[in-house]
């Protein structure tokens, strides 16, 4: 029997689902930055703080404990936050603002995603309850 943090790495859990699309669009906005652009700089930074989240959900599925849990996803937390930052400085100049939007939305998503997790498992924590 699975615990709550292993079901997180099926393919149908919408955190991991989410995490792993946005890690895969952001390969791609590397390689256009890169091939097409010719920005590298930025580029590497985005691709190591928008493929993190996703990273950090896998190794969340697998802690050692609740405290770990949650700092692992608090860690993703600040990676994809990190990232809208990033895409805030490539709007205009590098992403047109539908590109930007799209990305941003969708790292807002998961923004809400991560919060929602942490905060149920440090309150489920309090409450003493084993998962």
């Amino acid at each position: 029997m699975m615990n709550t943090n292993e079901k997180m790495i099926q393919k149908n859990d919408p955190l991991s689902v989410k995490t792993l699309a946005f890690a895969l669009r952001i390969v791609k906005l590397r390689k256009y930055l890169v091939n097409k652009e010719k920005e590298f700089d930025i580029s590497k930074q985005i691709l190591r703080s928008g493929t993190n989240p996703g990273a950090m959900v896998r190794e969340a599925a697998y802690a050692e404990s609740a405290a770990d849990f949650t700092h692992k996803l608090s860690i993703a937390l600040k990676e994809i936050n990190e990232t809208r930052y990033w895409l805030e400085i490539l709007k205009g100049e590098y992403l047109t603002n539908k590109g930007y939007l799209s990305l941003d939305n969708d790292a807002t998503e998961i923004v809400k995603m991560l919060t929602r997790s942490i905060l149920t498992k440090k309150q489920n924590m309090r409450k003493g309850i084993q998962e």
